[in-house]
């Protein structure tokens, strides 16, 4: 079943990267079009995403794309739509519980839309590192119930990239928590971060991604709360020049599938649809723990200054995140999020 291009709308939300900002001509995704025709296939899995491929926690999809063609023998078509061409994020969750589309690669920040269990990954030094995002993914234990906390609206969780580990983009530098209190952050307009950020008693301002560079440049905000991947890629160290590695969350693409339309799918193809995910999902964490290492490196020899936090104020936000924990352990679950945290080694 092939499904019409639905029209643009929305705007970019939360990470989204404009195709202004790195198309290079009209076409900016010309480079990853098909190899192959896929008027001939029996299934179509419409899967959208907001940002550019150019972050590996997005390029995946066409990973995904390339290899269920070559592995379902042209059966099975994985749609592919980054850059918002379905619409922003509230949109698309829309479409997929409807059953419009079939899968999104959805930012963490906006996943607790659909369902608060999602937005355990959003809090701050639960699952802040690779190394713990990739325990959080192989321990069944907490995965499973991450997995199916939205099949009661018909969405199942089916893996998990990312775009790199939060911390602050600055126009000063930040070396500790005073000078935080000195700097108005941008955050996404989401409820976990407003409380977070209120917790910490830091002055910040919830803006669509589409208007933090004239807010960047007018001084309506002076920080940035984003991962250096995304920073760095759509340029704003050019105007935020200093980064404080935070680390206090990773910033992730769960990826969202319509549990209907999969029960629906053969079993062998969603058998495929499946392996391929798990697979390419796992290769690009590793990707993106890369991708970070690069874009610090590139950053630091164009002029960006990193610092970091020390221990001791780090377990400061810990400490005063303990509004947070409560108010959101009772959204998620607390004896769940008890668990996570302890094996993961809070």
């Amino acid at each position: 079943m092939m499904f019409k291009k639905l029209v643009i709308t929305g705007f970019l939300l939360v990470i989204g990267i404009s195709q202004s900002a790195l198309a290079s001509s009209d076409k900016p995704l010309a480079k990853w079009s098909p190899d192959f025709d896929p008027s001939g296939a029996e299934y179509t899995y419409l899967l959208a995403n907001v940002s550019h491929p150019a972050i590996e926690g997005v390029g995946v999809g066409f990973r995904i794309r390339d290899r269920v063609w070559k592995e379902t023998g042209g059966q099975l078509y994985v749609d592919f739509r980054p850059l918002s061409q379905l619409g922003g994020e509230k949109d698309v969750l829309r479409k997929l519980k409807m059953g419009a589309i079939q899968g999104m690669l959805c930012s963490s920040v906006a996943a607790a839309n659909l369902s608060p269990q999602l937005g355990i990954v959003n809090l701050p030094y639960v699952v802040d590192s690779f190394d713990k995002l990739d325990k959080f993914r192989a321990t069944p234990e907490l995965f499973t119930p991450f997995s199916e906390c939205a099949l009661r609206q018909k969405v199942r969780v089916l893996d998990i990239t990312g775009y790199g580990t939060y911390g602050w983009a600055s126009t000063t530098p930040i070396t500790n928590l005073a000078d935080a209190k000195k700097v108005n952050f941008r955050i996404a307009q989401a409820p976990v971060n407003a409380d977070i950020y209120k917790a910490w008693g830091l002055k910040f301002t919830a803006l669509p991604w589409p208007d933090v560079p004239q807010a960047l440049q007018t001084g309506v905000i002076t920080g940035l709360d984003h991962s250096p991947i995304v920073c760095n890629i759509t340029k704003k160290f050019e105007i935020a020049a200093y980064f404080t590695e935070v680390n206090y969350a990773q910033g992730l693409f769960i990826h969202l599938a319509n549990e209907r339309w999969l029960k629906k799918l053969p079993k062998n193809l969603r058998a495929t649809l499946l392996k391929v995910i798990a697979e390419e999902s796992a290769d690009t964490r590793q990707r993106t723990r890369i991708q970070q290492q690069q874009q610090i490196a590139a950053a630091k020899a164009a002029g960006v200054t990193f610092y970091q936090l020390t221990d001791e104020q780090k377990q400061k936000l810990v400490e005063m995140a303990t509004p947070v924990y409560k108010r959101w352990g009772e959204k998620i679950g607390t004896d769940y999020l008890a668990t996570v945290r302890q094996q993961l080694g809070h």
